[in-house]
């Protein structure tokens, strides 16, 4: 299955208009992802606010992740604050991966955000998060807090951004979206052997564990007869028709 490293902003200093701060947004932002990566079926470890760009991108490198994704959002320049609009979703000029997953961001975003025209990518070398990380980044910069209209667009819309990012990320990965649904602990129905728990969706996937008939796993979610699952420590997707509750 695939895992990221999720990074929302520790810039507790940036304040949005109409109050509250970027650090804030971004992490009440991740946590509404959270669930949506959860029944898809996407592992995620996560920054946490105290600390800094360096240490998110030292820990991201520590591990082995198939995408790092950070969430932050934008200020206008000097003499311009309050006056510009948009998203800029940046990557890394020489990541074939990471322009790709920047690409899938900036068409999920286009449709919600109020202005879609004012959506695009970029690539940069300028920002650690896509330069230094060794797994493909994509750094969006979702929309400008010192505008009055894009800070009440973040504020009031962060479920509905949280799924459409999450959707993107699914896309990318190849993944069907699973709506967020209650955690439940059901048990392997077999009629004979164990159940097999497999990378994606799909009898052709590869198994990666097995869980014998009576044992107890763990359900994130379900869609098209496939049940999100965790089982001794491993997360995967299994048939729906042998789990009981």
């Amino acid at each position: 299955m695939p895992i990221i490293y999720l990074s929302p902003s520790t810039q507790e200093a940036n304040e949005y208009a109409g109050g509250g701060t970027e650090e804030f947004y971004m992490n009440l932002l991740a946590d509404d992802m959270e669930p949506w990566l959860r029944s898809t079926g996407i592992i995620y470890v996560r920054n946490r606010p105290e600390m800094t760009a360096k240490t998110s991108i030292r820990a991201s490198n520590a591990g082995n992740y198939d995408l790092h994704l950070a969430l932050h959002s934008n200020a206008a320049g000097e003499g311009k604050a309050g006056t510009v609009r948009g998203i800029i979703v940046f990557y890394a000029p020489g990541s074939e991966r990471g322009k790709r997953a920047a690409a899938i961001v900036a068409e999920g975003l286009k449709e919600i955000y109020p202005l879609p025209g004012s959506v695009r990518t970029e690539g940069s070398l300028r920002l650690g998060e896509v330069r230094q990380t060794y797994a493909p980044a994509v750094f969006v910069e979702l929309a400008y807090h010192d505008n009055e209209e894009d800070a009440a667009w973040i504020k009031n819309d962060l479920p509905e951004i949280a799924g459409n990012l999450s959707g993107s990320i699914a896309r990318y990965f190849g993944l069907p979206l699973v709506t967020p649904q209650p955690e439940r602990t059901g048990m392997v129905a077999t009629e004979r052997g164990p159940l097999n728990i497999r990378q994606r969706p799909s009898l052709s996937s590869p198994v990666t564990a097995t869980a014998p008939k009576g044992s107890a796993l763990t359900v994130f979610g379900e869609r098209d007869g496939w049940s999100t699952v965790e089982y001794d420590g491993v997360h995967g997707f299994a048939k729906s028709t042998y789990i009981n509750f």
